[in-house]
């Protein structure tokens, strides 16, 4: 157990292998997307991740839940920019496949972990 609630956190766990797999599958990217889309895929990423610990250190469910909505969001965003990468053959069919099984995954944690907290309100 982590001292950090958030660490102990499936959809947190997830959220940070979904991390690791952005930024190795960006590095691949042509150089000239590095202030783009590697960027910003990157970024919507890390925000996944941040907003489900940022929102774990208030004492309030209601901006617990409003930073996993952030969450959730940002899942949207990266889906996005992943279709566009898949679209310009920067990412082969089976990682495009793999990563966007996993943010499906991480996705549905962080909803479920919202809608827990949205019931006891």
């Amino acid at each position: 157990m982590h001292k950090e609630p958030h660490k102990n956190l499936l959809a947190w766990q997830k959220g940070m292998d979904l991390v690791m797999e952005i930024y190795k599958i960006t590095d691949t990217f042509p150089k000239s997307e590095l202030y783009s889309l590697m960027s910003q895929m990157k970024r919507c990423a890390i925000s996944i991740v941040s907003n489900i610990s940022e929102g774990s250190a208030y004492n309030s469910k209601l901006k617990y839940s409003y930073f996993l909505s952030i969450s959730l969001g940002s899942i949207k965003e990266l889906d996005t920019q992943l279709e566009i990468a898949f679209r310009l053959n920067y990412i082969e069919k089976d990682k495009f496949t793999e990563i966007q099984n996993l943010l499906s995954q991480v996705g549905g944690l962080i909803f479920g972990l919202k809608k827990s907290i949205d019931n006891k309100k």
